[in-house]
């Protein structure tokens, strides 16, 4: 039976256990080769079948992102997809590979951007994720990011701040921690007090420095 056949759809399920199992195995046993039948089929023109199969990539991206780094190419290609499912499942693994290929990513970041800004809540989510890790990588690709994930932080709903400012951490340096910091404050008095003791515990690790 090769990879294909095991994941949900092919398996009659509509759940997502199929493709949880079928990642963990891929990556336990480094199975390119199943990896690859996967990742070539999210362009199948079964809907069912490609979402599953981005669902597999990401989950396994999760735990060892240098198995689908590879694919950096494909999952750019999925952010001008009409279907959103595709659209933030991209997100999520260009996320967890972003260290490993942020030059791929940022030959191609105003897809990332406009994926994010027009997309669903969970994109932007993740979208910000990736912005944050490609911006760590490069103090020039922090010059055009940071601003952005700033706007971010800046009009998103107060419980999505603590969220966002803990993604953005990695993207934080000496040329932008003040500025940082006094939109982060900024948005305090529209928190809960949950929400704003966990964001000052990111300002604090802003301000000691624990940005890595």
């Amino acid at each position: 039976m090769s990879a294909l056949d095991k994941i949900a759809y092919f398996q009659n399920r509509r759940d997502e256990v199929p493709n949880q199992e079928l990642a963990r195995t891929l990556m336990k046993t480094k199975n390119r080769k199943g990896i690859q039948e996967i990742a070539e089929n999210l362009g199948h023109q079964n809907k069912s079948v490609r979402s599953d199969c981005l669902k597999v990539l990401y989950e396994i991206g999760y735990l060892a992102p240098e198995l689908i780094a590879d694919y950096a190419y494909e999952l750019l290609a999925l952010l001008k997809s009409k279907d959103n499912r595709m659209v933030w499942g991209a997100l999520i693994a260009l996320a967890t590979i972003a260290d490993l290929r942020a030059k791929e990513i940022w030959a191609q970041i105003d897809d990332v951007i406009a994926a994010m800004e027009h997309g669903t809540v969970i994109s932007v989510v993740w979208g910000v994720k990736t912005l944050a890790h490609v911006a760590a990588q490069d103090k020039r690709y922090r010059k055009k990011l940071f601003p952005i994930l700033l706007a971010q932080i800046r009009k998103c709903i107060p419980r999505d701040v603590p969220t966002h400012a803990e993604s953005m951490l990695r993207a934080i340096d000496d040329g932008n921690r003040k500025e940082f910091l006094v939109v982060l404050a900024s948005r305090e008095k529209e928190m809960t007090s949950s929400q704003t003791a966990r964001l000052r515990k990111v300002m604090k690790k802003i301000i000691n420095g624990e940005t890595a």
